[in-house]
């Protein structure tokens, strides 16, 4: 009986480990901080790929110390203690991606969404988040590269561990002379030699950006649709969507997508276009993509409505997000161990004749278009937190039924 006890104890306990690192799941993601001084609009940009073993992500609306603000958790917990990204009504931003390299272990970096929770209930800008950072030294489990953006323009990372954190200006032409700073998951402070990972990932971000600047077109299209949703693994030379193959749909081609920016565990995409002046930080946008980049679409948001839209919240999990699961598992047809990884390249471009990309953008600019005209409306003379609402839910609803009449084939379940 005693034996019996002990081993129901156990199964207790591991559960409970189990759960805790589900909700506080490794972020092995891909990120950047670009300066307004690189853009063509001279608002800074911050953006996460995120990468997790938790797959339901969705957006929620949460009030801190000082300030409201919208978050993106995993979805399902009652208890939110934890944001993977955000913004609040001060105009600031914050994202992160772990780095192995600046803790001893994974349970060294269990408190990394915990400070970004923090940091958007109580920080109006940068310098507020690295007091933060110096009052919280000693006191937190982190390891991780924080990046941050508020309404006065500053655009940084902190590379931060329990103790110490380095501060990197994306305004500084020392630190970044083309004014972005891109990170992976590997710090360039550690001391710990070759640490980290997302070597591959980081070199493929790095080429993009890098030709992205010198045609001065560093802007939210640009992430949005040509980084987060990058399948080339250049170290395998493979870019299916430059392949000019025959695809025999009884031999299907499949690409393995665990190097790639977009990859076969990414669950989310967060980024965030800068207010354009400290006195109008309701301006400050957070573009959220649900669910891997290729199988969704963008759509935006403020923290000054207050409100998250059905498509993007819901009850337990975001309707947006179910629906990208479905496009997932189409794509990813074979869920036998690492089959997991491959992505059917013949479904993706070949889909009703378009292929996937082709009708997913398409959505997307129209989705860009409208937030535009609305963003310009809303610049000259500021909405009311119902007027931002209204726009957010009718996009987010509009976007939605829109992708479930394109892909009406595909069945979301439960």
């Amino acid at each position: 009986m005693k034996q019996k006890s002990k081993n129901i104890k156990t199964v207790v306990i591991f559960c409970a480990i189990l759960f805790f690192f589900l909700q506080t799941s490794l972020e092995p993601c891909t990120v950047a901080v670009v300066s307004g001084k690189a853009t063509k609009d001279g608002r800074p940009l911050l953006w996460k790929n995120r990468d997790a073993s938790f797959v339901a992500n969705k957006l929620v609306s949460l009030s801190g110390k000082k300030y409201s603000f919208i978050g993106l958790v995993n979805a399902g917990f009652k208890d939110i203690n934890q944001i993977w990204a955000g913004c609040n009504t001060a105009g600031f931003a914050i994202i992160n991606s772990a780095s192995s390299d600046l803790a001893k272990d994974q349970m060294g970096m269990r408190d990394n969404g915990r400070i970004m929770m923090q940091a958007l209930g109580e920080c109006a800008d940068v310098s507020d988040f690295e007091k933060l950072l110096r009052t919280t030294s000693g006191k937190r489990l982190v390891g991780a590269n924080f990046g941050v953006i508020d309404a006065k323009g500053n655009a940084c990372f902190f590379e931060t561990s329990a103790t110490s954190f380095t501060k990197l200006d994306a305004n500084d032409p020392l630190v970044a002379p083309q004014g972005y700073i891109i990170r992976t998951n590997y710090a360039y402070t550690s001391p710990v030699k070759n640490g980290g990972g997302g070597y591959i990932r980081f070199e493929r971000a790095s080429k993009l950006f890098q030709a992205a600047s010198a045609e001065k077109c560093l802007n939210v299209k640009f992430i949005l649709q040509e980084v987060a949703r990058d399948l080339v693994n250049e170290k395998l030379h493979s870019n299916p969507l430059q392949s000019t193959l025959l695809f025999d749909s009884s031999t299907p081609l499949y690409i393995n997508t665990n190097d790639t920016i977009n990859r076969n565990s990414t669950v989310s995409v967060a980024l965030f276009q800068g207010a354009p002046s400290p006195k109008k930080p309701y301006l400050a946008t957070m573009w959220i993509i649900l669910g891997q980049p290729v199988c969704s679409v963008a759509l935006p948001i403020w923290a000054h409505g207050g409100v998250v839209p059905e498509v993007l919240g819901g009850d337990e999990t975001a309707p947006l997000n179910d629906l990208s699961r479905a496009l997932v598992s189409y794509l990813y047809p074979d869920q036998r161990g690492h089959m997991n990884q491959y992505l059917n390249v013949n479904r993706f471009l070949n889909y009703k004749g378009e292929g996937f990309l082709k009708k997913l953008i398409t959505i997307e600019n129209h989705v860009i278009e409208q937030t535009e005209k609305k963003w310009s409306k809303w610049e000259k003379k500021q909405p009311t937190e119902e007027e931002v609402n209204d726009f957010t839910k009718e996009i987010a609803d509009w976007a939605y039924q829109t992708l479930k009449e394109t892909f009406s084939d595909i069945t979301i379940s439960n």
